[in-house]
């Protein structure tokens, strides 16, 4: 085992770089790459591998808009149950069709392969242009079919900071309180691709810690990008037990 990756317990998979919105505080800035997307068989045959080697507790797939690629979420998803990963999580906003049918069986099948923690990004920044009735329709579904839910707001500064973005996304939470579904503390933005784009007037005073960064000399995440690229590899060309094996910082 790598000693690099001694600590090592979960795997997420960036689905696609392609999504439905076009948020202000996306740190991925304006998508302007959006025609990759993770291989599916390739994917979750990533997710038994290093389960084999390592005591993985959480597979997570997110985005951009993952759910654009159903194939893929399922495959990864199937994958961790069989392997009984206990946490198996994906981060959606919940727009990737406003057809009730197509709404109606992506929740089914996202309960079919056993996603036990959906987080859904809602907040004054992805309902600018993402409609709130279609992602309310969705999360009405995926709790019917008893998946647990919880709301993933995006502040800005803090969650306790009273700005006319952080007013709003308080006033979107509420508005689910009629489905029952649970407020997770979120995220706080931190200064990157659009945010520092549209939102530089926010962080004169302090620059808030990247929430994502990680000691690259005790890696507790495994993240694969849509092209496959992964801890200076790629799992489109070499297998990834020998990329981990020969991970060095």
């Amino acid at each position: 085992m790598n000693t690099y990756l001694k600590n090592l317990s979960k795997i997420e998979f960036v689905v696609t770089y392609a999504c439905t919105g076009r948020c202000k505080h996306c740190s991925e800035g304006e998508h302007t790459s959006c025609g990759e997307r993770i291989d599916p068989g390739i994917a979750a045959d990533a997710v038994r591998k290093i389960a084999s080697e390592y005591d993985i507790k959480t597979v997570m797939t997110f985005g951009g808009e993952p759910l654009l690629y159903t194939d893929a979420v399922y495959a990864i998803m199937k994958a961790a149950t069989e392997l009984n990963v206990s946490k198996r999580q994906i981060i959606t906003n919940g727009y990737f069709s406003k057809n009730a049918d197509k709404i109606r069986e992506v929740a089914k099948g996202l309960a079919k392969c056993g996603v036990n923690d959906l987080l859904l990004s809602v907040d004054a920044f992805h309902q600018e242009t993402i409609p709130l009735e279609v992602v309310r329709r969705f999360a009405a579904e995926a709790k019917a079919c008893g998946i647990p839910i919880r709301l993933q707001p995006a502040w800005l500064g803090s969650a306790t900071d009273c700005n006319p973005y952080n007013r709003k996304t308080r006033e979107i939470l509420d508005s689910f309180a009629d489905l029952g579904i649970c407020e997770n503390e979120g995220n706080v933005i931190f200064p990157e691709g659009n945010a520092l784009k549209y939102l530089a007037e926010y962080f004169t005073d302090y620059l808030p810690e990247n929430p994502y960064a990680e000691d690259p000399c005790n890696v507790r995440c495994v993240s694969f990008s849509p092209n496959g690229n992964v801890l200076g590899g790629n799992v489109y060309e070499q297998d990834i037990i020998e990329i981990l094996e020969k991970y060095n910082p």
